[in-house]
């Protein structure tokens, strides 16, 4: 799809060289790249851009100063994407914890379709790590179009004839909307709201914001400033002190408070940035530490209890010590593993084998129908093994066959039942689904720990759309390890290496903080099973109560000197903080994975609500693209209480569902590779062949494409065909003759 998309907006620039601006024109034609800057460019948004859909290339023209355009015979098909010029950005980013939330606001305009003519425009959303889509609000002359949630089950009319490109991830961080019918010439006023996670690394938090944009979104005409506005604000709540670090755009500090700064960057540019927004900072600790927010129920909540959230951070200290590892890679090779995800697995396999410590003992096990051991027993990193165990890899990853989960899993177990003094892991890494998922789960939880001094933990890695990564999300929770995901087989390799480094950094091990003894009721706690600290990353728990909280709060661990540790956590008041906003997010995804595990209905509803509270996606909750016409007495829609709106002004566009399902069985037994779309029925098969079969001879025979075509014949070549062409012409008037003779004579 991101190719498709791609090569749309290519096809939308060679269009937009029809619209005619004039003498004052700023902006040239975007001139044909050559191949070799093609393949270092990318035509995929790296800002927030809209596009005019444009399926008839002859409505595209200058709005205000109509202009003579050549006649265009045929259709664009796919339709061509033509970005739209922008006149105004402006970007608001909140940080709290590991969490960023930024609202991005900006005016476009549709400068390339006739003012008598409309189109559909698209929005195309680039968000950063683990981004997630809140909102979309488009304000129009005639119209306002807001997002919003609906659970599955919920009765509320809508357009049943949505189609999949109205909303989808074009990438899995790339969200697309499309905005039906607006009229050339028109200004969009669009508001987008999105959540992502807060990169973290060698004691530095780094927030990173894709706000490049190319050139030639800038307006046409004379050379006048344009307002480029960014506001930044940092919070962890009082007794912390923030640190900043370096910024990619010249922000000016507005507002310093103990936990608490501001920042704002405001300037008149010529030309928009081409730059990522990046802002790091630190919050000044040598040592562990940590905190308890607390807040009090939301007005629209249903069950009436408070929110808490216990965090941990590694602190800035470089020299603190990690735990030894034992560590077991198990690794799909099944058929849906050939090519990049399988290579791309192996090449950081091979790096992460060159990075164990002397000390460190490591096996791995390589499976699909069947299991394939390079050991029976943990091997110690020596260089001796390392290399074997390369060899061994070059000659058994090979993808083929089925896939087999359980088998694997349970060797891995064994082999780490009688070792201590370590971090024992096991490494999956696979990109199927399997029928036996909710019992691996249970002989995962009861599987016998041998009094080992830390249990065994599971990391778990997804990758593609076809494994169940809610499965993959419950082994990790179980076992108090750590789960991540490629949607996106390009990914993988930073996945696998990411995940690596977090397992190789742990620092604090078997935490525990004693909520039992806590006089509170209806108490909740996710994740269940508390994981490891490292410093590679912040923990967070939430959870939700009843009662009074105390003060203080004490969490316990072992260090990697196998030494006892402790911290106070202070309890204290999130009063600027939206604590149930920010930790929605975490508790939705390890609930869903919980309801998923349990076939828990009740569940699944209680996961629809808190899904609708917080504009938070699930998979019991679909988004609906709402437009409601304006009247005189709803000319500022935005101010409007949603229950006095006349429903009869309203339309609704159910999108495809946006979640990550619970694996394809189907897929995975056909060995589909990962990024594959679904296999469609043979009727539509043979539809879709008849279409394309149609659509390229259309394509070859429009009057355009002749002459393309004509123009690189020579003379020649130009008699032969025609003579051929008039020759077969007689042909056909010779036997229409005697048809038609034959007729008259019966």
């Amino acid at each position: 799809m991101a190719g498709e998309f791609a090569g749309a907006v290519e096809d939308g620039l060679r269009l937009s060289k029809r619209i005619n601006f004039g003498k004052d024109r700023a902006v040239a034609p975007p001139r044909p790249m050559t191949s070799m800057e093609k393949s270092a460019h990318s035509y995929l948004p790296s800002a927030p851009m809209l596009y005019a859909v444009i399926e008839n290339p002859g409505v595209v023209d200058n709005p205000d100063v109509p202009s003579y355009q050549p006649h265009v015979h045929g259709r664009c098909d796919p339709p061509a994407l033509i970005p739209l010029q922008m006149n105004t950005i402006s970007l608001a980013a909140e940080c709290y914890l590991d969490t960023a939330f930024v609202t991005v606001t900006g005016s476009w305009r549709v400068h390339c379709v006739m003012g008598s003519r409309c189109c559909d425009c698209r929005i195309a959303i680039p968000m950063g790590e683990q981004g997630l889509i809140l909102g979309v609000e488009v304000e129009v002359p005639r119209k306002h179009y807001h997002t919003e949630l609906v659970a599955v089950d919920d009765e509320k009319e809508t357009d049943k004839t949505a189609k999949f490109e109205d909303g989808y991830y074009l990438k899995p961080n790339i969200f697309t909307l499309k905005i039906p019918e607006i009229d050339g010439g028109t200004n969009l006023l669009v508001t987008i709201r999105w959540s992502q996670k807060l990169l973290y690394h060698d004691g530095q938090f780094t927030l990173n914001i894709p706000f490049s944009f190319p050139e030639y979104v800038t307006p046409a005409g004379k050379k006048i400033s344009k307002k480029e506005k960014i506001e930044l604000n940092v919070n962890y709540g009082p007794g912390t002190e923030i640190l900043c670090r370096t910024s990619s755009h010249h922000l000016k500090e507005v507002r310093r408070l103990a936990g608490n700064l501001g920042f704002l960057y405001e300037s008149e540019v010529l030309n928009w940035s081409i730059h990522d927004f990046v802002f790091t900072y630190s919050v000044s600790s040598s040592q562990i530490y940590g905190g308890v927010l607390l807040q009090s129920p939301l007005a629209l909540d249903n069950d009436n209890k408070k929110t808490f959230c216990c965090y941990l951070f590694p602190g800035n200290k470089q020299s603190k010590k990690v735990f030894r590892k034992e560590v077991v890679f198990v690794v799909d090779i099944s058929g849906s593993m050939r090519g990049k995800p399988l290579e791309d697995t192996k090449s950081v396999l091979l790096i992460a084998l060159s990075k164990l410590d002397s000390q460190d003992l490591f096996s791995i096990i390589a499976f699909n129908g069947e299991t394939f051991l390079f050991s029976s027993s943990l091997e110690l990193a020596t260089e001796e093994a390392i290399e074997s165990a390369i060899q061994w890899i070059n000659t058994n990853f090979v993808a083929d066959g089925g896939t087999n989960i359980l088998n694997p899993l349970n060797q891995a177990i064994e082999m780490l039942s009688n070792t201590n003094k370590a971090v024992p892991i096991i490494f999956l890494i696979t990109d199927g689904s399997v029928e036996d998922e909710r019992q691996i789960c249970d002989v995962m939880k009861s599987h016998p720990t041998r009094g080992r001094t830390i249990s065994p933990r599971i990391y778990t890695l997804g990758i593609g759309s076809f494994c169940n990564h809610y499965f993959l999300r419950m082994l990790s929770i179980l076992s108090g390890g750590f789960y991540d995901a490629a949607y996106d087989a390009d990914s993988t390799e930073a996945r696998v290496e990411g995940l690596f480094a977090r397992a190789s950094s742990i620092i604090l091990a078997d935490i525990a903080i004693d909520f039992e003894s806590l006089d509170l009721q209806d108490f909740e706690v996710y994740p269940p099973q508390i994981p490891d600290l490292s410093l590679e990353g912040p923990l967070v728990l939430s959870g939700r109560y009843s009662g009074e909280f105390p003060e203080n709060l004490e969490a316990r661990g072992i260090l990697a000197d196998m030494s006892n540790f402790s911290v106070h956590l202070k309890a204290q008041e999130a009063k600027e903080i939206p604590l149930s906003k920010v930790l929605a997010k975490q508790q939705i995804e390890i609930l869903t994975a919980e309801a998923w595990f349990t076939k828990n209905k009740k569940l699944e509803e209680k996961i629809a609500r808190m899904s609708v509270q917080h504009g938070i996606l699930s998979e019991y909750t679909n988004m609906a693209l709402i437009g409601t016409e304006k009247t005189k007495e709803t000319t500022e829609p935005s101010k409007v209480n949603k229950k006095t709106e006349d429903p009869k002004l309203q339309k609704a566009i159910m999108l495809r569902n946006l979640g990550l399902g619970f694996g394809d069985l189907t897929a995975t037994a056909e060995n589909t590779p990962p990024g594959s779309t679904s296999k469609p029925e043979a009727a539509e098969m043979f539809v879709q062949a008849a279409s394309n079969c149609c659509r390229m001879l259309c394509d070859k025979c429009c009057c355009m494409c002749c002459i393309q075509m004509c123009s690189k014949i020579n003379d020649q070549c130009a008699v032969v065909m025609t003579q051929l062409l008039g020759s077969l012409a007689c042909l056909g008037c010779l036997a229409c003759c005697e048809l038609c003779c034959s007729k008259q004579q019966g």
